[in-house]
């Protein structure tokens, strides 16, 4: 069953605060912090000052790939709820867990079968799954239906070119919560006009089941 939605790769107020502020606001608000390669990517001291907002009603999502400590120290005392990670390996999740004291996404980038059994190896030492494509900063897909029988015993979120007007029924029997970035851009920039339909739309499906 969907519970909700992140919406990620914020990089400006005016789209954060319009975020923020709706009256169907996303459970989970991500910020690319350590990846130079995406177009999403904010600079450490820009980042303090995006922060420094309200969060109202979402949690703010550090989105880290393979994180050295320079980077964990120098996020440490933003207002982030959550790190997701990429690229790591379980004993060193479970240390920046510990240390730094956030819940955590683990995301593991699908192409077939064989990279989804991988997962078992983050069950213990995650909060949420999250399973997205291997296209990272390019919003690429990956078959959605080879996860649709497994029985996870952690909330799944699920990413990977996910549109701002899908049919979202058919990610009911799948996910948890629904991870949206490019799906939610025009030329390359978060539209407002999308973000409202996909939160307006996330919302009526919610209120139908």
């Amino acid at each position: 069953m969907i519970k909700g939605c992140k919406i990620c790769g914020i990089k400006d107020s005016d789209t954060l605060n319009f975020i923020i502020n709706h009256s169907h606001p996303p459970n989970f608000i991500g910020f690319i912090c350590n990846y130079p390669k995406s177009s999403r990517y904010i600079e450490p001291n820009y980042l303090k000052k995006l922060l420094n907002v309200k969060k109202n009603k979402s949690k703010f999502v550090a989105v880290l790939v393979k994180p050295n400590n320079e980077i964990l120290e120098e996020i440490k005392n933003l207002p982030f709820d959550y790190y997701q990670l990429y690229d790591c390996t379980p004993d060193s999740i479970v240390n920046i867990k510990q240390k730094y004291q956030k819940k955590i996404i683990t995301a593991l980038t699908i192409k077939d079968k064989s990279d989804i059994l991988g997962y078992k190896s983050f069950v213990d030492v995650t909060d949420i799954l999250l399973f997205d494509s291997k296209g990272y900063e390019k919003s690429q897909s990956f078959d959605h239906n080879l996860i649709k029988n497994i029985n996870f015993t952690k909330e799944l979120m699920l990413a990977g070119n996910i549109k701002f007007d899908d049919d979202l029924k058919k990610y009911e029997k799948i996910a948890n919560f629904l991870d949206l970035s490019g799906g939610l851009e025009t030329s390359g920039l978060k539209d407002t006009s999308k973000i409202d339909i996909f939160l307006n739309n996330l919302n009526n499906l919610k209120n139908e089941t």
